[in-house]
This record gives structure tokens, sequence and C-alpha cells, in this order.
């Protein structure tokens, strides 16, 4: 496959590249972001902009992919409605038209999160607004596909590029086995999303939206199955 993958520099889009670059089913990934990754691998290659609301001026060089991994997103903590409609909704769709119109053939797949309200009539702002992002994404001619995971643990090294959110991570660490006992149907990691995103992209799954415990289900694979090691 030829996937395009956006916010690989996240805590998510971390954990979705190392996958893609490990994964023998990716044979050429496109990073689009503000930042490098700093990755030397031959089938990556990377466009850095500013601008994530106009791709006219790249649409060139978006066509003839397979799936899209969009992986960016910011926490709406702080945020007005406006404003985290703008980074959330607005980049979003931006990105997921332009593709469309390109490459209507191919998948596209949402990092969107547990809670997220389909009706966009609930009482709490970001889960309206990921709720219209998921249902304008359903419209639009590709394959789109929804991924809900609740809480997400890092792994590899990976940290979230949020100073706070780290710390959180780091003070719940001991945790993070006992809540996978306790409650592996909220829990995935940052493995598993990559995984999971690789093998939908690949197969499709019977439903748009999936759960932590689809993602953990289908990230299920025999060890050392189709990767590589760059």
């Amino acid at each position: 496959m030829k996937v395009i993958l956006f916010g690989a520099t996240g805590m998510v889009g971390q954990g979705v590249l190392r996958e893609c670059l490990r994964s023998a089913e990716v044979e050429s990934l496109l990073v689009i972001g503000r930042s490098p990754t700093h990755r030397q691998v031959a089938k990556l290659h990377e466009i850095l902009r500013e601008d994530f609301l106009d791709f006219s001026d790249i649409e060139s060089e978006l066509t003839g992919y397979d799936a899209c991994f969009f992986c960016l997103g910011v926490s709406s903590i702080g945020l007005n409605e406006r404003h985290y409609r703008q980074l959330t909704y607005d980049i979003t769709l931006a990105a997921a038209r332009t593709l469309a119109k390109l490459n209507p053939a191919s998948t596209f797949i949402y990092v969107s999160g547990r809670g997220t309200d389909s009706t966009e009539q609930g009482r709490l702002m970001w889960a309206r607004v990921k709720g219209k992002t998921e249902n304008d994404l359903l419209k639009l001619p590709f394959q789109a596909y929804l991924f809900r995971p609740g809480a997400i643990q890092p792994l590899h090294g990976i940290e979230s590029k949020t100073r706070w959110i780290n710390t959180v991570y780091r003070v719940g660490a001991p945790l993070w086995s006992w809540l996978n006992k306790v409650a592996p149907r909220y829990i995935t990691t940052t493995e598993q999303l990559g995984r999971a995103m690789i093998k939908v992209a690949r197969d499709g799954y019977p439903t748009p939206e999936l759960e932590s415990e689809d993602i953990n289900k289908v990230a299920v694979v025999p060890a050392n199955a189709g990767t590589h090691h760059p």
C-alpha cells in the first residue's frame, strides 16, 4: 500500500509511523506535518507545511495513494468551540475532501475518541465537534473508518508533545498493568493502533467505527508476520 500519514510527530502518530515503517504491507509512506520526523528510511517521504486548510498547491504529490491515516489532533482544554472546531473539524475535512477528490477509491482512517457524540447535540463540546467531523467524513466518496480509542498507552519510548500529558502518563505508569487486567476494553497502545490501521486499510472492517476493543482485536498478528525492521 501507498499511505499518507498526518500527525506523525504526535503521540498517536509516532506509534503509527513506527508500525508503517516496520510493515512490509506499506511500500511507500508520505508524512505531512509541521515538524520533521528525523527518520531516514528509503520508503519515507515528508512534506513540511504550515497551511493545513488548503492543499491545492501539492495536489500533484497526493495522487495515487491507497490510504490516509489522519492522526492530527489537539486537546480541547482551554479552547473555545470556534477554535477547537477549526483545529479539529476544519483541518480534517480540508485534507479529507482533497484526498477524496484525488483518490476516491482510497481508505481514510480518522483517529477520533471514545465518547464521540454522533448526534452532534450533546453537552460536551469536544464530543459534538468530533461527531460532526466523523459524520461528514462518512459522506465523502472514499471508505472512512473512525478509530475511537479510550486510554492509549505509549510504547517504545513514545511521548506526547504536551508536557502535562507526559506527566500524567509518567505518574500513572504503574497502573497500566492493572488497568489492562480490569478494563481491557477501554485501553489500547500506540503499537496496536498502528497495526490496526494497516490491517483495516488493507482488509476493511464490518463497521466504520472501531472502539478500543475492536482496535485491539484487529491488531493481533502473529509475531514478525509481514514486518521488517528498518
